[in-house]
C-alpha cells in the first residue's frame, strides 16, 4: 500500500497527510481552496481538484471533514468516493460523524468491493502534528489489520472497537467524558478565581493528584493566558456533542452532564464563539 488519497486537508488532516508522507506514502490531496494546502503541496502532496481525480488509482482513502453532512456529501453526492475510487479500495472515515453514516458507508460500500473503516481520532491539533493520535477503528477487524501501516504513521494508541460504526460509538463515549472534565476544569478554576486563590499555583497543586486530567494539563494554562485559538473547534464539539446525545436518547440514557455542557456550548456559539478552541467553554463562566 503507497498511494494514498486524502481528503480533508484541514488543522488535523494537515498534519496527518505530513506523517503519512514521512512513513514513505504517496499523497495526493483533494481540497475546495487549493491556497490553504500549498504548504503540504510543497512538501510534496500532489494537488487535485476533484474528488474522482484524487482517488483515481489510490490503495487507500481517507476522509476526515467536518460535520455528517460533509461525509455524505463526499461519499455520496455526485462524483463520489464510492462513485470513483476501483473496487478493493480501503476507504477510511475518520471524522467524528453519526455511527448510522458509517453503517451506511460499509453497507454500501461492501456492495461495490471497497473495505470500509470508521476509524475517528481523538488527541487534537498536537497528536496530529506529533502522530501520538488515538485511533478507534470500527469494520472487518482484516480490514483493520491490513491498514495498520497507514495507522500507526498517524497514531500511537490503535484499537480495533469492532463492526462497523463502533469506531464512532467509542469517539462519542470519548467525547462525553470531554465534556464532563473540561466543564469540570473550567467551573473549578471560576471557583478558585472567585475564593482569591492564585490560578497557576492552583494548576500545579492538583494537576498530579486525583483531579488531575488531560483537560486540565492541555488547557488549564490556555485558559490562564486567554488563549483561545483552536486545537479542535467549539463548533465541532457541539457537533460531537449533538450526535453523542442523539445516540443516548436512542438507548433511552439520561446523560444530564452532557445536555447541560451542550446547551452552554451552543449559547456561547450563538454568542459568536464558535470558532473559538473548545477551552472557550470558560466564557460562559467569564
Amino acid at each position: 500500500m503507497k498511494k494514498i488519497g486524502f481528503i480533508g486537508v484541514g488543522i488535523m488532516g494537515k498534519s496527518m497527510v505530513r506523517n503519512l508522507m514521512k512513513a514513505g506514502f504517496e499523497l495526493h490531496i483533494y481540497a475546495r481552496n487549493k491556497t490553504k494546502v500549498e504548504d503540504v503541496i510543497a512538501e510534496g502532496a500532489f494537488f487535485h481538484d476533484s474528488i474522482k481525480s484524487c482517488v483515481s488509482g489510490c490503495e487507500a482513502v481517507i476522509t476526515i471533514v467536518g460535520f455528517p453532512k460533509d461525509v455524505e456529501e463526499v461519499y455520496f453526492d455526485e462524483g463520489n468516493i464510492l462513485d470513483s475510487a476501483e473496487a478493493g479500495t480501503y476507504l477510511i472515515d475518520m471524522t467524528t460523524t453519526s455511527p448510522q453514516i458509517a453503517e451506511k458507508i460499509y453497507a454500501e460500500g461492501k456492495k461495490k468491493g471497497f473495505h470500509v473503516l470508521d476509524a475517528p481520532v481523538t488527541g487534537g491539533d498536537t497528536g496530529a502534528k506529533n502522530g501520538t493520535l488515538s485511533i478507534l477503528v470500527g469494520g472487518d477487524q482484516e480490514d483493520y489489520e491490513a491498514c495498520m501501516p497507514l495507522f500507526e504513521a498517524m497514531g500511537k494508541n490503535i484499537n480495533y472497537q469492532g463492526k462497523a460504526g463502533c469506531g464512532q460509538h467509542c469517539k462519542l463515549a470519548n467525547q462525553i467524558m470531554i465534556a464532563g472534565t473540561l466543564s469540570g476544569v473550567c467551573e473549578a478554576l471560576t471557583y478558585a478565581k472567585a475564593k482569591g486563590l492564585d490560578l497557576d499555583t492552583v494548576l500545579k497543586s492538583v494537576a498530579t493528584g486525583a483531579a488531575g486530567s488531560k483537560q486540565l494539563d492541555t488547557f488549564g494554562p490556555k485558559i490562564l493566558e486567554g488563549d483561545y485559538e483552536p486545537g479542535f473547534f467549539m463548533k465541532h464539539f457541539i457537533k460531537d456533542m449533538k450526535l453523542a446525545l442523539i445516540e443516548a436518547n436512542m438507548s433511552e440514557l439520561s446523560l444530564d452532564v452532557l445536555s447541560q455542557v451542550l446547551a452552554n456550548c451552543e449559547e456561547l456559539e450563538a454568542e459568536g464563539y464558535g470558532e473559538l478552541g473548545t477551552q472557550a467553554l470558560m466564557k460562559y463562566y467569564e
